[in-house]
């Protein structure tokens, strides 16, 4: 029996860097409830709660040296799976997963995932859509001492800069319900990435604005999970409307799994 052919993760791409890419309805209606049921039913143990959100985490405690891990549940296992052989981006298995939920006013601060990973992360969307910004290390934004002490007039350093500044510039990815993100390389190393706190944010310009809205509540039937989301916009400001709780699923692998990490 020949082999089945793996979807081209490549007519996905979005943005000007190589290794973003955005698929929309990765997951069906069905899927997405029963994701959902999940996460919600589980123990109020399994909550975290931070300063700006709470969390679950599946697949272990990643440590320092590792992963100290857990077997994810079967309706994880499912989801992962999927992600794992439709993408062909991960090496080893997707082993861990971090679920976040946020209110309509709650983001996250523009951060990097830890060394830990390895450098690809898949981030599937559940309920209200999102803005996710893409924004440049500082580590790597060359400064105005560096072009003072390469290059005494300036010249070529300036110019070097402003080519850098050019080819390195924060954007924007809208995140609709049921959709996946999977970003690696460049995108994973060189950017920060966040979600502003607010319950109003602007979409105008984000690189997959086309093919977000190509599937948005406007062009088809509202369906029940997606009650209350409302998707506005002008030909001047561009904007989402966050009235529904956002729940996120971020799977990852980690490499160095250790059966056990302590003694006794």
């Amino acid at each position: 029996m020949e082999a089945q052919k793996r979807p081209d993760t490549c007519t996905f791409k979005v943005g000007s860097l190589p290794t973003i890419m955005y698929i929309p309805d990765f997951i069906t209606e069905a899927e997405q409830t029963m994701l959902l049921n999940n996460v919600y039913g589980a123990p109020v143990s399994k909550w975290k709660c931070l300063k700006n959100r709470r969390l679950q985490n599946w697949g272990g405690v990643v440590h320092e040296k590792g992963l100290l891990p857990q077997d994810l549940p079967p309706w994880l296992t499912r989801i992962t799976e999927k992600i794992y052989e439709e993408s062909g981006l991960f090496p080893p298995s997707i082993n861990h997963v971090l679920i976040n939920e946020y209110l309509p006013n709650q983001g996250i601060m523009p951060h990097q995932d830890g060394p830990a990973y390895f450098p690809v992360v898949a981030i599937l969307s559940l309920g209200s859509p999102v803005v996710m910004d893409f924004t440049p290390h500082s580590r790597l934004r060359p400064c105005t001492k560096d072009v003072e002490d390469n290059n005494s007039d300036g010249g070529t350093s300036e110019i070097e800069k402003d080519k850098w500044l050019d080819e390195h510039r924060t954007f924007s990815v809208l995140l609709m319900p049921r959709s996946l993100l999977i970003f690696k390389d460049e995108a994973y190393s060189d950017y920060l990435h966040g979600i502003e706190d607010s319950e109003v944010q602007q979409y105008d310009g984000a690189v997959n604005e086309i093919e977000a809205l190509k599937h948005s509540v406007q062009d088809r039937p509202q369906l029940e999970s997606e009650k209350g989301v409302e998707a506005m916009g002008t030909q001047d400001f561009k904007a989402i409307h966050r009235t529904t709780n956002r729940i996120s699923l971020t799977c990852r692998s980690v490499l160095k799994v250790h059966k056990k990490l302590f003694k006794f």
